[in-house]
């Protein structure tokens, strides 16, 4: 088991029964988990991290990747927004050694980890949380252990992170939120 900002993790190579959010890679091999902090898989994600609260990221943890992991990449989309597809967070370069994403990471290109930040459908940089318009709408975080770094700039969109990554995706990770406006 491990611990990060009070996240119980624990790497299960069976089914899970639980339905936890995980995936493996194509072939089998090692799975990884991704749970957030406050919010469960398919549960409400806290209003503190959306445009009703502080806009902050949530905390996420995630288990321990493949060994040959060299960095790990995120990003979060809604894909019930009204207009197509929203991406609320675009961020890689997280160091290999990391199995977690503290709450409130800065909205800047570059973060003290060594991470990058993209730029989101909310034409900026950094998390922009959950504002559905109507409705109820699902918030998947998609994690992705990488076997390199990613030469990016700031610009970097999903589409351009994704095809990027294409090749070099080790195991991957899926955790599903959901967020109403109060």
């Amino acid at each position: 088991m491990i611990t990060a900002m009070g996240l119980a993790l624990t790497l299960r190579l069976a089914a899970d029964p639980s339905g936890a959010a995980r995936a493996a890679p194509a072939g089998g091999g090692p799975r990884m988990e991704i749970k957030g902090q406050g919010f469960t898989p398919g549960e409400l994600i806290p209003s503190t991290s959306s445009c009703d609260g502080r806009d902050i990221s949530p905390p996420l943890g995630w288990t321990v990747p493949p060994a040959a992991t060299k960095s790990f990449a995120l990003f979060s989309d809604d894909p019930d927004a009204p207009m197509g597809t929203w991406v609320h967070w675009v961020i890689w370069n997280i160091p290999a050694t990391a199995r977690c994403l503290e709450e409130d990471q800065p909205k800047r290109e570059s973060l003290p980890s060594g991470a990058r930040q993209g730029t989101t459908d909310f034409h900026r940089i950094g998390y922009g949380g959950p504002c559905p318009p109507s409705g109820t709408h699902r918030y998947f975080f998609k994690l992705y252990a990488l076997d390199t770094t990613l030469e990016l700039s700031p610009s970097t969109t999903k589409k351009d992170l994704e095809k990027t990554m294409h090749g070099h995706i080790l195991a991957q990770a899926e955790l599903i939120g959901k967020y109403r406006r109060r």
